[in-house]
């Protein structure tokens, strides 16, 4: 009996195995775990999430949400499905990383005919603005990377235009810019005089690039540098910065939530959008779906923007925009997609940057090292 023990052990082994692929089938985890974990930016974004759509979608589903933070990029995406041990589901990801993302088959490939249509019945694919679904996420926002200053520290000129960014004499002080090339390139061009419609065509030639830099070394021994969202509001508040690079949304929530007397300068601003992914090899595959499609829906949309001032991608959400949820702030003067706000807005190339983010990092990695 004893020289059976063995192969008994390993038959046994192999049914249990078979019973909990029968009971937990790749996809299914989630809908036996009820819970599921969503990875996006932190801060006051994070925040609109869960009061915009997050805490509807858990009462209506019985899925719960683990969330997480993190900077952006694909780095963490990348080691988790490198290692096979994959404990992210859905990821928040600017355009350029849902590209590159599904290139390198980091993302699962989505149908956008199975998501829901727009508030008003138009299919999903006809009800997203163009350039806004790609072949592993949709996006699910507008939003711009502006500049903005403290107007109770700013004195009695007021900075107007992207040029007055880089105007050191005129506003002497140090400036607060993200530690990516990533819209700093673009604000470097335009300050140095590049119209908006050559500013990528510009960058796509080495000399353009080189112009870029040269114009960013003219502040940089003023920058401080930010990587989270959250940063630039703080660095204003507390005078360690004269103006900051900074999200929209999160500036407007500083000027209503906590009566901050910011101030955005919408000249040069660049309009970039971001959206879900979905990591492959996630176990919870058909409640990350489920997400996926209810985070998307004109009504999640127009719910996230009760919260914070980003624009919907889905045309149809666009009439749901209304009011701030908290105080009563009409939304839609907030919104970069606003015709006042967008007399000069860059909409960000996110081709360009899938094809050129890798060697622009690593550029600019070196750029800051010198």
């Amino acid at each position: 009996m004893s020289s059976n023990f063995p192969m008994i052990r390993v038959v046994l082994s192999a049914l249990v195995a078979l019973a909990l692929l029968t009971a937990y089938p790749p996809g299914q985890a989630s809908a036996q775990n009820r819970t599921i974990t969503i990875v996006s930016f932190g801060g006051s974004y994070s925040r609109a999430c869960e009061k915009g759509y997050h805490e509807r979608f858990k009462a209506e589903t019985g899925i719960d949400i683990n969330f997480e933070d993190y900077n952006g990029g694909l780095a963490q995406i990348r080691a988790q499905v490198d290692v096979g041990n994959v404990y992210w589901d859905v990821v928040d990801l600017e355009i350029p990383d849902l590209v590159r993302g599904c290139d390198e088959g980091l993302l699962v490939p989505i149908n956008i005919d199975d998501l829901s249509p727009g508030a008003d019945g138009t299919p999903a694919a006809d009800d997203f603005v163009e350039g806004t679904i790609t072949e592993c996420g949709v996006t699910k926002l507008f939003y711009s990377t502006i500049f903005a200053y403290n107007d109770a520290r700013i004195g009695d000129v007021k900075p107007t235009s992207v040029g007055d960014f880089f105007d050191l004499e005129k506003f002497p002080g140090r400036r607060g810019m993200r530690r990516f090339p990533l819209v700093n390139l673009e604000f470097a061009l335009m300050a140095d005089g590049v119209p908006l419609d050559e500013v990528y065509a510009t960058l796509d030639t080495e000399a353009g690039v080189a112009r870029a830099f040269r114009k960013l070394d003219t502040i940089k021994e003023h920058i401080v540098w930010w990587e989270t969202g959250a940063q630039p509001p703080q660095m204003l508040a507390d005078g360690e910065v004269v103006m900051t690079t900074a999200y929209n949304g999160r500036i407007f929530n500083a000027q209503v939530l906590e009566d901050q007397p910011f101030v955005i300068v919408w000249d040069g601003q660049v309009l970039d959008t971001s959206g879900f992914g979905i990591v492959e090899g996630t176990r919870n595959l058909d409640a990350a779906l489920r997400f996926l499609d209810f985070g998307t829906t004109a009504e999640s949309m127009a719910g996230l923007a009760r919260y914070i001032a980003y624009s919907p991608t889905r045309r149809s959400a666009m009439p749901l925009i209304s009011t701030h949820a908290e105080t009563g702030v009409d939304m839609r003067p907030h919104m970069p997609t606003t015709p006042e706000n967008a007399t000069r807005t860059l909409q960000n190339d996110w081709e360009w940057w899938s094809d050129n983010g890798e060697e622009m990092n690593e550029r600019f990695s070196t750029w800051l090292a010198r």
